[in-house]
């Protein structure tokens, strides 16, 4: 008897421990991360075949428009810029990191800094082959409100419309390129509508320098930032846009031996579209204004003296572009189709002593340019081969008669063919 009330007095006993013994503690909830790095990028290689020499940036990488006819009196006449060229690259391939930390002043905080190989000069020493910034900028984001600070796209350059050509031009010459250091404030007005405010430099691709002058110190000379307005209407398939930009440079503090403060003054006007959906895209994209050399486009400014003592004034050369590109969304092949056309509409002013500026000169001048590419993207998993055909045409002349930066005299056509093969493997 007595065993059987010891054993049932250890039997409960254990029953009473088991139910009483605390549980495990559950897991705690992992802590948000506070910061957040990641890497992105593509190694690229390009194959490019052109049929005429053009005026050209990076050993052939990114094409212009085609040089003017240029004969050789001691060969017949033959014209020395037709004959063909080609060549392998790689120093578009590229490199970024993604940064997000913790917020500041209740703004959620992140960050770019991203760079390829495409080098600064073209000259000697050249800098091809050597790491190139694109982009270093942070950008704080309120709930309706935000604050970009450092270098990134030039306002003009819309990220969400520019051309899918195969080209690394991304439609240079018709489309706005380049990045600058800028200080931006964008409002959202609604869930749709938005409106930024940016100040700017240029820096990457910059005004022309008058006679004697360093690169970008016409626009070092200057207390005023260029100004950029933009207005952008946004939904789940279209994007639209109006810009207004105004910009004020100083290519001298001494002229002719006197103290100069005359500015080159400069509007621009941008408007933009883009409608897309599962099956296909269609972009289209319009500028007009003065002294838009830095955004690799054609035009500059023309300076005017009378006497080798008069201080130097300017007039800004005006330039009209647009183009218009339409290409598949197809996830594994996907063909595109791209046209674009620009011109040189001068500075309205006569008697012009000297230019500065793309495509314009004393003698020969570009009026005008026209391109027309097709391509195919060939894609999976990440990479992707792109065979594109462009034809670009250019009419040069002599400068006009009203020296007002303008070509209408001995008017010469002249084209390239450009046949590539873009291949590129994400990251």
């Amino acid at each position: 008897m007595k065993k059987i009330i010891l054993l049932s007095f250890v039997a409960f006993s254990f029953i009473g421990n088991a139910q009483t013994t605390t549980p495990p503690a559950a897991a705690a909830t992992p802590a948000a991360k506070e910061w957040d790095v990641s890497m992105y990028g593509f190694i690229r290689t390009d194959y490019i075949w052109d049929t005429r020499k053009s005026v050209q940036v990076r050993e052939l990488n990114l094409n212009l428009y085609p040089m003017d006819e240029s004969l050789l009196t001691t060969d017949g006449n033959k014209d020395q810029n037709a004959v063909g060229q080609s060549n392998f690259l790689s120093v578009v391939s590229r490199l970024g990191t993604k940064v997000k930390g913790p917020n500041v002043w209740g703004a959620k905080m992140n960050g770019t800094l991203e760079g390829d190989f495409f080098g600064n000069t073209e000259g000697t020493p050249s800098s091809i082959g050597l790491f190139r910034l694109r982009h270093a900028f942070v950008n704080m984001d309120w709930a309706k409100s935000s604050l970009t600070v450092g270098q990134t796209w030039y306002p003009a350059f819309v990220p969400e419309v520019f051309p899918g050509v195969a080209n690394f031009s991304t439609g240079i010459l018709f489309n706005p390129f380049g990045w600058a250091s800028q200080v931006k404030f964008k409002q959202n007005l609604t869930k749709q509508i938005s409106l930024a405010i940016t100040a700017y430099k240029e820096r990457e691709f910059t005004n022309y320098a008058a006679t004697g002058q360093a690169q970008n110190s016409a626009s070092i000379n200057s207390s005023l930032p260029t100004l950029n307005g933009h207005f952008q209407f946004k939904n789940a398939n279209w994007i639209a846009g109006l810009q207004a930009e105004y910009k004020s440079i100083q290519p001298l503090t001494v002229s002719n031996t006197k103290m100069s403060t005359e500015k080159v003054n400069s509007t621009a006007i941008i408007g933009y579209a883009k409608y897309n959906n599962d099956k296909f895209s269609v972009k289209a994209y319009g500028i007009t204004g003065g002294n838009l050399s830095s955004f690799v486009m054609l035009g500059g400014y023309a300076g005017y003296t009378t006497s080798p003592t008069e201080v130097e004034t300017y007039e800004a050369i005006k330039t009209t572009a647009f183009w218009l590109d339409i290409a598949s969304n197809g996830k594994k092949v996907a063909p595109g189709l791209f046209f674009g056309m620009t011109q040189n509409n001068g500075t309205g002013k006569d008697n012009a002593t000297a230019f500065y500026g793309r495509g314009v000169s004393t003698g020969r001048t570009v009026a005008k340019v026209m391109r027309v590419s097709g391509r195919v993207d060939f894609k999976q998993n990440k990479f992707r081969v792109t065979p594109e055909i462009e034809y670009t045409g250019a009419t040069w002349g002599d400068q006009s008669a009203k020296k007002d930066g303008t070509a209408d005299l001995n008017s010469k056509n002249v084209s390239n063919m450009r046949f590539m093969v873009s291949c590129a493997y994400s990251f």
